[in-house]
Parts: C-alpha cells; structure tokens; sequence
C-alpha cells in the first residue's frame, strides 16, 4: 500500500444497523475488502402487462432492485501481527457479525417462547434492524437480505476458519414496502433523488448518433 500523502484515501462498502424505531447507529459493518464487482437487477413494477390500453405507460410504483456482491474475509495480516482475537477465534467474530443480521435475537425468542407458553394466542413475528448497505455518498440504500452463504476456505490448527467468501443477495427496501414515515422510506427517496441528480448531469444525445433527423 501507497504512503505518498497525495494518495486518495479507499473508501470502503458495508453495512449498517439501525433501530428500526428509534434510527440509532446499532452496528457498522466495514468490508474488509470490497468486492470486485456488484450485481443488480431491476424489476419494472408496471400496470401495462394488463392488456388495458390506458395503463400501458403507468407504473405501479419503483422497480424492485435486487443486490448480489461477493465479499472477502482474510485473517492472514491480524494473525501475522498476533492479533489477539484472531488468534483465539479466527474469522468467527466477522463472520457473526454478518450472519447475525438475518438471525432474531436469543432474547426475541425467548420472549416469545414465553409468551407461547404463557398461552398467548398471538404472538408477533420478530422485527430485525434496518440494515442499509452503503457504496459511497450516492448509495444508501435500506434492504433486506435475501441470500446468505459462506465458503470456508482456510483453518488454523484449531479449526477457526482463517479465510472465507461471503455471497450477500439484498432487496431494496422502497416506500412500498416501508411508507414515506419510516426512516427507511425517507433513505430511499434520498436515494432515488441522488438518481434523479445523477441522470440530470448526464450528457444527451443527438438524433444524428441514432441514424435520424428527428422522430416522425
């Protein structure tokens, strides 16, 4: 790595966890190092499939925005510096860290173990974090996690794993889903709006590129 003081500083992707209710910092997962590549896809939510003539250009609200990204997890440079977490457990906090998020509490389910014993009749499924994944200033987005495999690839002498990849998949989170209320539906119209900034500052084109004069 680069010492000259003129390098620009890498930022890095990750995760954060917020009080669904409150909007507090819970957690911030930084990426040990980020991924190569990021994988989207982009659902049109239109009424036009229909076959109804006057719905053909009307949508029904925002595309759902799919996420999948391959995360790398090495403990070689913590254990080379006798690191003591890495030491004793290897990769194992990192990797809870991030699996942890797709799990309800030991708490949340004791409660409700409780109650179920208790004879209440209903109980309420169990409300996770907002989590957001974050790449960049211009992308800060609310999501559910929808896909989640590890692949252990190296152990120390103690069976901690030492190496891993992560595979994430993410749904976004739009108004939709959330309402205009929620902190995660104002974090999506701030993302949609950074779009709409982004799309404004792209340079048009020219009939000419396109082989015409003007449309008939």
């Amino acid at each position: 790595m680069t010492t000259f003081p003129g390098s620009p500083r890498l930022l890095k992707g990750g995760i954060v966890l917020l009080d669904p209710t409150s909007g507090a910092v819970r957690r911030i997962i930084a990426l040990q190092y980020n991924p190569d590549s990021i994988s989207r896809t982009l659902q049109v939510q239109a009424i036009g499939e229909s076959g109804d003539r006057s719905q053909a250009l009307r949508l029904k609200g925002p595309p759902v925005e799919s996420i999948k990204v391959e995360v790398e997890i090495d403990a070689t440079d913590q254990l080379e510096l006798a690191d003591g977490t890495a030491t004793q457990v290897g990769l194992y906090p990192q990797l809870a860290a991030l699996e942890t998020i797709i799990y309800p509490t030991s708490g949340q389910l004791e409660s409700n173990n409780s109650l179920a014993q208790a004879g209440t009749l209903e109980i309420a499924p169990m409300e996770t974090a907002l989590t957001l994944f974050v790449w960049s200033k211009n992308r800060i987005v609310p999501v559910r996690l929808t896909e989640f495999s590890v692949t252990e690839e190296a152990f120390d002498p103690a069976l901690n794993p030492i190496r891993a990849k992560v595979s994430l998949g993410m749904r976004v989170l739009s108004v939709d889903d959330l309402g205009f209320s929620h902190k995660g539906g104002s974090l999506f119209m701030s993302y949609l709006r950074s779009k709409e900034q982004l799309a404004s500052r792209a340079r048009g084109g020219e009939f000419s590129a396109l082989g015409i004069t003007g449309i008939p």
